[in-house]
């Protein structure tokens, strides 16, 4: 088994780098994860192996111990992040899902993309994994970590409110959002709302810009 980065306190499931061998089952997490996500957009075997390649640090797989499955997995690469001009396209920031934006002196992490597969939600792995990808970045002496956080529960709301609107009840606490508010908890600040992020209904299309802070760096500020 690859080196364990983290463990679940109860043992049953642990943290480690991706491995190429994991690529088919974790695009099987990815398509369970994300039904309603456009097909052109999931991440793909030969991605995650492509990833892997290209940036292995940033790769991390969450695996039942019993089993050696995978069940989870999160996608990152090294940027530099142009705040003012922050808003983008999903598929334009991680080059199509090849990563070949990726630079190996970026200042900021960027978050891809992270899922749990829904038969093993519940048990905390989200959080480990945001953990490893915040120590990640402490590691590496980053500014942070950024990433395009899918509002899905937006599509429940958007005939009586707008996205806006949606985004600060978030915050606020007054509207539970199944994907923001776990981030928010997690430290992670909303920057921005970028339409047009994603091709999926959930989201009714956009991203919210979502930003941590390492708190060991001097250059951590968006600027």
């Amino acid at each position: 088994m690859a080196k364990v980065l983290r463990a679940s306190a109860d043992g049953r499931f642990a943290v480690v780098r991706t491995e190429a061998a994991m690529a088919e089952a974790l695009a099987e997490v990815q398509e369970a994860c994300f039904p309603t996500l456009s097909p052109a957009e999931r991440i793909r075997a030969e991605h995650y192996r492509a990833h892997v390649d290209l940036f292995p640090e940033g790769q991390h797989a969450v695996i039942e111990t019993a089993t050696g499955r995978p069940v989870a997995s999160s996608t990152d690469f090294r940027t530099r992040v142009d705040f003012g001009h922050y808003q983008h396209r999903y598929l334009d920031a991680v080059a199509g899902n090849s990563l070949r934006g990726h630079q190996a002196d970026g200042d900021w992490l960027y978050g891809a993309d992270i899922g749990v597969h829904p038969e093993f939600r519940g048990h905390g792995l989200s959080t480990r994994l945001y953990e490893a990808r915040q120590a990640l970045a402490r590691r590496l002496g980053l500014a942070g970590h950024v990433l395009g956080g899918l509002p899905q529960g937006y599509h429940l709301a958007r005939d009586r409110m707008a996205i806006e609107a949606y985004v600060a009840a978030v915050v606020r606490g007054e509207v539970r959002d199944p994907v923001l508010s776990g981030q928010l908890r997690r430290g992670y600040h909303v920057y921005g709302i970028m339409p047009g992020y994603v091709d999926d209904p959930s989201c009714a299309g956009h991203g919210v810009l979502l930003v941590w802070r390492n708190p060991l760096s001097s250059s951590s500020r968006p600027r």
